[in-house]
């Protein structure tokens, strides 16, 4: 049966495709506050799960409900092989973060991931930042990436993750890690992704960024001298290296083909719409970097106990992610098998253990 609230219908979940064993869903509602949220906890063999909240003004409950089920499972793979102690889980807050946010719809959200503090902790992600993980904590106990908590908004560790594991891609396919004179194409310049532009234009790479919202846009342009495109063109445009860093799948059936870039290596989660997409982006010569190898450095942060090293820690961790990117590479290749096959046999080797 389905499940109706404010006039979005919200599927069956068992009978999901994305559905994989999920050993939690749970449909969250607030009538005062507005709240629709869904809270995903696919596995806790390795401990707790742990993912942030997205929000995100979806179209409909079922979009929601993939996005949810594809992110939690993708923080079982992440947490796996960035070696935490932690399972996988992931929340999405139904709604438009700059129109339908309030402090009363972030406390009555933290209300339900309350009640999930053995099993689940959260996180800032698209739409929450580091002052709305602060508001939740209020609350919750088991939301992470706090001002108090933690090392804070964790997406400096994200974008650092991201960088290392773009020089780790340059060096496996052109032998150098040098990014001066590369031509990148970042799509999405949030948090994470004007970051990460930061990084590679004082490496001195050319830069062609897009956003879908112009503020974000007009801030990166200006601050880098670089060029704009729309997000429908970003991954088409004439470069070396592809750096999606908006929402997922955006690397299927319709835009591998149009793909000029040798390297496929960002931020977002999810990048592949399905298991076929890696084989057609081997087929296709391009290097691709699993999205959840490459991206675990926020995570890291966020799992990082306080303490007078856990910056360096972390830190130091977070650039390990170019070691285990230059492994998957090597094997990839030896063994003729898509990189995000063989990070999935890494990280079941440790959760299913």
């Amino acid at each position: 049966m389905n499940l109706i609230t404010n006039n979005i219908k919200m599927p069956a979940t068992f009978d999901h495709p994305e559905f994989h064993d999920h050993e939690q869903v749970l449909f969250c509602s607030d009538k005062k506050s507005r709240l629709r949220a869904i809270i995903a906890v696919h596995n806790t063999n390795l401990g707790p799960a742990i993912g942030g909240c997205r929000m995100w003004a979806y179209d409909t409950g079922d979009a929601a409900l993939t996005d949810a089920l594809r992110l939690s499972r993708g923080m079982t793979y992440k947490n796996a092989l960035a070696g935490l102690p932690h399972g996988g889980g992931k929340s999405v807050i139904l709604g438009d973060s700059h129109t339908d946010k309030t402090p009363d719809l972030l406390r009555a959200f933290a209300h339900h991931v309350k009640c999930l503090a053995a099993r689940y902790i959260t996180a800032e992600d698209v739409g929450i930042t580091n002052k709305d993980a602060d508001l939740m904590a209020s609350i919750a106990p088991n939301v992470g990436g706090t001002s108090q908590s933690s090392l804070g908004d964790p997406s400096p560790f994200t974008a650092l993750g991201v960088y290392c594991g773009i020089k780790s891609a340059a060096q496996h396919m052109y032998g150098s890690d040098n990014l001066a004179g590369k031509y990148i194409s970042v799509k999405g310049l949030g948090n994470v992704g004007f970051r990460l532009a930061d990084y590679l234009h004082k490496d001195g790479a050319k830069l062609i960024l897009s956003d879908v919202y112009e503020p974000n846009l007009k801030r990166a342009v200006e601050a880098f001298g670089a060029q704009s495109v729309s997000p429908d063109e970003a991954h088409a445009v004439d470069c070396d290296i592809f750096a999606p860093c908006a929402l997922g799948a955006g690397l299927n059936s319709q835009t591998i083909p149009a793909i000029q870039a040798a390297i496929v290596a960002g931020a977002a989660n999810n990048q592949l719409e399905t298991n076929q997409d890696g084989v057609r982006l081997m087929e296709r010569g391009i290097l691709y970097a699993p999205d959840y190898v490459i991206n675990a450095g926020g995570v890291i942060a966020v799992a990082e106990p306080l303490g007078p090293n856990a910056a360096s820690n972390t830190i130091a961790r977070t650039r390990a992610i170019g070691n285990t990117l230059s492994q998957i590479f090597t094997d990839a290749q030896k063994s003729g098998k898509p990189t995000a096959v063989i990070a999935d046999r890494l990280a079941e080797q440790r959760f299913m253990a």
